[in-house]
């Protein structure tokens, strides 16, 4: 059973600007009856100064979409199409304290028919209609294109993610490899993410421990292992094992080594760990 906020409760038993809007001039259209989701967006938009003054909406779905829509008009009335246009289905959740991840395309969907109303009124081109190439979901009429845009702004990685955000083969299933192959195609153009670099203060003791350690190493890497300085605080020294000295049941006899090497080398006792290790209540103090 899924758990609705009270916003997504009060959104769908109270709806707004559930309504035809007479004098739209901007409408977007998406999903279809037969797949059990479907959107229509009405906006009276200013044709000066562009601000959406009145938006309505037309829904066929479950409560989760009939809340997306409520909000969705709620967020865009009084903003023009250009600030409209940043809006994302992630911030139409959050208005409504969030919703569940199987319902996300409640949201998507509300954020694809503003898409198609904006691109209306300004006279724009639809997206070609689908082809074998672009269709990836038959049942619901989702493309490449729309998949992408999902992936993209809600940094989706695996195929339960693409089915929750867009319904894409949430019917018969059969369009999963194609799924998987398009997400794999998406992830693989984004640009790695760059790994923060952790700025370590490489003071006196620092140094007195690296040197420690290096002269340890040679003995270390001559039975398959390797050990690294992580950290120097206070009365801990926290080291990074790998290679044959990960998980190895003479660990304990290693630290211990390195710990009275320090102990000797600083003139005061120190406390070595291995990175990941739990960190007891004496140790901490």
């Amino acid at each position: 059973m899924w758990n609705y906020s009270e916003k997504v409760k009060d959104h769908f038993f109270h709806p707004r600007n559930a309504k035809v809007v007479e004098q739209a001039n901007a409408i977007g259209d998406v999903g279809s009856l037969s797949c059990g989701d479907a959107l229509r967006l009405m906006l009276r938009v200013d044709p000066v100064t562009e601000v959406i003054e009145e938006a309505g909406f037309q829904t066929f779905g479950c409560g989760s979409a009939i809340a997306s829509s409520s909000a969705l008009t709620e967020l865009i009335i009084g903003r023009t199409l250009t600030e409209a246009a940043t809006l994302t289905n992630k911030q139409i959740a959050d208005y409504l304290d969030g919703l569940p991840p199987e319902k996300m395309h409640c949201s998507v969907m509300g954020q694809e028919a503003l898409r198609a109303a904006i691109a209306q009124f300004r006279g724009e081109a639809p997206e070609a209609d689908h082809d074998e190439g672009a269709l990836i979901c038959k049942c619901f009429g989702v493309d490449e294109g729309h998949i992408r845009r999902a992936v993209m702004e809600n940094g989706l990685t695996t195929l339960e993610d693409v089915i929750n955000y867009t319904k894409a083969g949430g019917g018969c299933t059969s369009c999963h490899e194609k799924i998987e192959q398009a997400l794999a195609v998406i992830l693989s153009q984004q640009p790695p993410v760059p790994i923060a670099e952790v700025a370590v203060e490489r003071d006196e003791n620092w140094r007195a421990v690296e040197e420690v350690i290096a002269g340890l190493r040679p003995h270390i890497q001559a039975d398959g292992g390797d050990m690294r300085l992580v950290a120097v605080k206070d009365k801990q020294v926290t080291v990074a094992l790998s290679g044959s000295c990960s998980g190895c049941m003479m660990t304990d006899m290693t630290l211990a080594w390195l710990q009275q090497k320090l102990i000797e080398r600083l003139g005061r006792f120190v406390h070595v760990v291995a990175e990941g290790a739990p960190v007891t209540t004496s140790e901490a103090e």
